[in-house]
């Protein structure tokens, strides 16, 4: 998974100390705006955000919460302890608050408890009371393309005047649609025409991998992987190829059952040259 980025009371404290000024009114958005708050020393908290100076909470980052409050009250300041992206941060962050501190245990083992209950399901009952770890455990591998890099895997030879298609098809994908986090499965065809250096084949596939075990949409997968291969292979064109069946469609929605969506990246000659890209699908075929 990727980095959690732990702040400690010192550093929490520390960034405090900016608003905790005489005069100043401060309503503390629930839950992590509220726990701040309560180790103000010298500003006064209200529970009427009308009342205050300033609108305080611990992160923005949809940036939703911020729009809410200042939409609703423009006169009031709103202020974070930190914003993902002013702050430069991409991945989970953790308050001490979530782990030592009897108003948190915001952990998420219980944001995922809060799902189950959400749903109407009974936390206690055997079948689930390992649930939580369980499906933290399940993340670690079905999101893990967000802590591995392509150049890492990207170890390349000399062509030693190989100019011809170099192709691995039927490369099993499993994804999720980031847009109602349900799996998408299908298959990918990756294909380059070799510059000077090629790849050990099986890397073709661990690249996919690396991207498919994100958040993703089908087409994005196979733009991420060919601009990889050029990036790294510097190769006379690059394609990817991408088969796949959206349980997004088969279990919600429109419930199409057979609907089959196919996705492809080309790049240099895969693009430019017909013939390329003639042998290229027939390749695949």
């Amino acid at each position: 998974m990727s980095v959690i980025n732990k702040f400690s009371w010192p550093e929490i404290l520390k960034m405090l100390a900016v608003i905790d000024k005489s005069g100043e009114i401060i309503y503390g958005v629930p839950k992590g705006g509220m726990i701040l708050a309560g180790f103000l020393q010298n500003a006064k908290t209200t529970y009427n955000p009308a009342e205050a100076t300033i609108i305080l909470d611990d992160l923005v980052d949809s940036g939703a919460t911020r729009v809410k409050y200042m939409r609703e009250y423009p006169n009031v300041k709103f202020h974070a302890l930190l914003d993902k992206k002013r702050d430069g941060i991409d991945s989970w962050v953790q308050f001490p608050w979530e782990t030592d501190h009897p108003m948190g245990a915001d952990t998420v083992d219980q944001n995922i408890i809060r799902l189950l209950q959400y749903i109407g399901e009974d936390i206690n009952r055997e079948g689930l009371v390992d649930t939580p770890k369980r499906v933290i455990k399940s993340y670690s591998e079905l999101f893990s393309g967000y802590s591995k890099d392509p150049k890492d895997i990207m170890t390349t030879f000399a062509a030693d005047g190989y100019d011809e298609i170099v192709i691995l098809k039927d490369i099993e994908l499993y994804s999720m649609c980031e847009h109602h986090m349900l799996p998408f499965v299908g298959k990918a065809h990756v294909a380059y025409i070799p510059g000077k250096r090629i790849v050990g084949i099986s890397k073709l596939a661990r690249l996919v991998d690396i991207y498919a075990r994100r958040l993703q949409i089908q087409e994005r997968i196979g733009k991420q992987v060919t601009q990889a291969l050029n990036d790294y292979l510097e190769p006379k064109g690059a394609a990817c190829i991408i088969e796949a069946y959206h349980m997004c469609m088969r279990m919600r929605g429109v419930g199409k059952q057979q609907s089959v969506m196919l996705t492809s990246s080309l790049t240099g000659a895969f693009m430019s040259n017909q013939a390329a890209r003639v042998e290229l699908m027939n390749l695949i075929k």
